[in-house]
């Protein structure tokens, strides 16, 4: 869990460790309080609040990635719905193998990405626009794909009726629980992927160079540090991280929806700024996105249980969100 929270600038006892760790305790003790009649304190709330945060999670860990550099990427929920679609489509009406299906969305959420870190290095388009852009392009490239209509087991034939086929073994897989159902799959997955990131940013040079382009971009260019080809390499991360967030999503719902992830790219940014991520680029780590996932999750969580709406959740996490940014403004 230590080398989790380490960042380059950062150690356990400074500010931005500290804080998201305090914002996490706060939110969980006023889960005790208002534990709806006990709710919060059971195990299962605790396995479906880890299991919906998942995907959000899992984009999270691109976004990361992505905001380290400097940069910010719009299209994620987008690169989901392509996803999503394509593995159904995949799975359910073309029955291709399991495996084959995989490695093609992932190469599909690969391609997405590099296309949009392609187009910010070689053309020196800001990040804003360029995934702006990926994210129109995607959404309606998984609408023309899938005809506007949700790709389930229910297959339309040439006569124009409906045949309803089995579902693919994998969904059922991937939607199941492990451990005397004590855990989701698709939680183990998100965490594989944590830990993936976490090593990269740790242990691997394209995590220094990650660092070094986000602190001061022409810096790193002269020192050697092949800025473009890493910036290409990040967006492509976050792409591909954003195809096995697909592949989640459609096992969840047992069906590819072209609307699948709409505004899932404002929820990974919060749980990566409220982490302490700065937005500057730079600063911060896998292990702070880890706990603005936690928070963001058990937030969620204990306002749904105790039948708070979402109009006012979606307006509570916007303030949560704002005072996130401005601690880090203020922190040294």
């Amino acid at each position: 869990m230590s080398q989790l929270l380490k960042s380059p600038k950062s150690s356990w006892l400074t500010s931005p460790t500290t804080r998201a760790l305090g914002a996490l305790v706060i939110v969980f003790v006023i889960g005790l309080i208002f534990n709806a009649d006990g709710a919060f304190l059971k195990w299962g709330t605790h396995r479906d609040m880890l299991r919906a945060v998942s995907v959000y999670g899992l984009l999270a860990c691109g976004m990361t990635l992505v905001i380290i550099t400097g940069g910010i990427d719009l299209s994620v929920g987008s690169i989901l719905g392509i996803s999503a679609v394509s593995f159904s489509l995949f799975c359910i009406h073309f029955s291709w193998p399991f495996y084959i299906a995989i490695i093609v969305c992932l190469l599909i959420g690969l391609a997405c990405g590099a296309a949009s870190g392609l187009i910010i290095s070689r053309f020196n388009i800001q990040p804003f626009i360029a995934t702006l852009a990926m994210m129109v392009f995607a959404r309606g490239l998984a609408k023309w794909i899938s005809g506007g209509q949700k790709i389930s087991t229910a297959v339309q034939q040439a006569d124009g009726t409906y045949e309803y086929v089995p579902e693919p073994a994998v969904f059922n897989f991937i939607n199941s629980k492990i451990l005397w159902d004590n855990i989701s799959v698709v939680t183990v997955i998100f965490l594989v992927c944590l830990l993936i990131t976490a090593i990269l940013l740790a242990k691997l040079r394209l995590g220094r160079y990650l660092y070094a382009i986000g602190g001061n971009e022409e810096a790193a260019r002269l020192s050697g540090v092949p800025v473009n080809a890493i910036k290409v390499l990040a967006y492509a991360m976050s792409g591909l991280f954003c195809a096995v967030a697909g592949i989640c999503q459609a096992s969840q719902e047992l069906q590819g929806d072209p609307e699948a992830g709409f505004t899932y790219e404002l929820s990974a940014i919060a749980m990566v700024v409220i982490g302490g991520t700065t937005l500057r680029g730079g600063r911060g780590g896998i292990g702070l996105t880890l706990l603005g996932v936690l928070i963001i999750g058990y937030l969620e969580k204990i306002l749904s249980i105790n039948a708070v709406g979402e109009d006012k959740r979606l307006m509570l996490t916007g303030a949560i969100i704002v005072g996130a940014v401005l601690l880090q403004k203020t922190k040294k």
